[in-house]
Order: structure tokens, then sequence, then C-alpha cells
């Protein structure tokens, strides 16, 4: 059976699914997947290097915003 975010188990009631994966270099872009929404990948072209973080209302499962922070840079 498919699973929200493909992953292995489902998730109990009142509880959300996610799925965040890291990159490799600048080879394979990180992502984040968040209720079977893919919020931040290299496809929608809104991730970078550094920390690529989503901001979620855990109440309601509403993104409420997405950044990244480039720590190499400064």
């Amino acid at each position: 059976p498919k699973h929200k975010c493909g992953n292995q188990k489902g998730c109990s009631q009142n509880y959300f699914a996610f799925k965040i994966v890291s990159g490799a270099a600048n080879v394979v872009g990180p992502s984040i997947c968040f209720n079977d929404i893919i919020l931040m990948s290299s496809v929608k072209n809104n991730v970078g290097r550094g920390l690529n973080i989503a901001l979620v209302n855990g109440t309601n499962g509403k993104v409420l915003k997405t950044g990244i922070f480039d720590m190499y840079s400064g």
C-alpha cells in the first residue's frame, strides 16, 4: 500500500506524515514532504545549500513559511 510521502508505514489518526531527505553535494537536492505535499525540492527550485526549513502549524497542518539559511556564506 502507498502511504503519504512514500513512507513505509501509515500514520495514526491526528498525526501528520512527513519525510525529509538530505541532499548529496550539488548532485541531488534536498526535499521536504509534509502530508503528501512536496514543500521544498530542486524541482520546485526552492532549496539551496545550508539549512532548508519549513514552518508548519502543528494543529492544522498549514504551511506558514519555507526558507533557506546558507551556513557557508555566513
